[in-house]
């Protein structure tokens, strides 16, 4: 499928989902939305990757939203609005649900509406000198993509409250010791980590990856109780245990 917005490659395993208006910061579009999760989608649907990587072109991860993109609508009570919103959270689904894994390579600036799409990811690696943070406050907006469900399950409400109430953006590396972030690297081994960390994932079965994923996507929202009851009861179709097994004996 020809993209206007985001360059789609798959290559050694990996889905590359790029941003790609790096004029603008690759700043989003509701075009983009629409674009990226058909990408995250026909990824999903391509046997031959196993590893989904959303990143950007030029010096941004993502700027977050291009409000010009709003047109004549207006913004009413910091509202972005269904031109946004309906294709941001499609987008998010689209990643939660795909049954593999999604890492998000933060190569620049991560702001806002990207930080949404950011910890919809599974895995997060952003270059060191990439400042992450929540404007939304800034610009007199309020979250409507998850922020302000996801963002405390990650760093802790009062870490989130401080990052939301102040709209600072912050380093990669204490992204990174707060929790927000897997790992930060050096620009110049940001695609090592990357291919690492693929490899990595890529050795184990895709089936498992699978089941993990939608458990812990799950378990998100549950009680201690449910999650255990979640995972003592869920099936899943596992076909490859017996071989992976086989080449442990050996």
């Amino acid at each position: 499928m020809a993209y206007e917005t985001i360059i789609y490659q798959s290559e050694g395993g990996i889905g590359r989902i790029t941003f790609n208006r790096p004029q603008a910061m690759n700043a989003i579009t509701p075009a983009m939305l629409k674009e990226l999760r058909s990408a995250v989608l026909e990824s999903g649907k391509d046997t031959d990757v196993k590893v989904i990587v959303l990143t950007g072109a030029g010096k941004a991860f993502c700027a977050g939203v291009d409000l010009k993109a709003l047109g004549d609508q207006k913004l009413v009570n910091g509202k972005v609005g269904d031109i946004l919103d309906i294709p941001a959270r499609e987008l998010i689904d689209a990643i939660r649900e795909v049954p593999k894994a999604v890492i998000a390579l933060v190569n620049g600036f991560c702001f806002t509406g990207a930080v949404e799409i950011m910890l919809a990811c599974d895995i997060v690696i952003a270059a060191e000198y990439a400042k992450i943070g929540d404007t939304h406050a800034k610009w007199g907006l309020r979250p409507t993509w998850g922020m302000s469900a996801r963002l405390p399950r990650r760093v802790g409400y009062l870490k989130a409250r401080e990052l939301s109430f102040t709209a600072d953006a912050i380093p990669a590396k204490e992204a990174e010791r707060i929790g927000l972030i897997n790992m930060a690297v050096p620009t110049e081994k940001l695609e090592e980590a990357l291919q690492t960390m693929a490899r990595k994932i890529m050795a184990n079965s895709p089936q498992s990856i699978a089941a993990y994923k939608r458990l812990y996507n799950s378990n998100e929202n549950m009680t201690l109780d449910k999650s255990l009851e979640l995972e003592f009861g869920s099936e899943f179709e596992i076909t490859d245990s017996l071989e992976r097994l086989g080449q442990f004996a050996k």
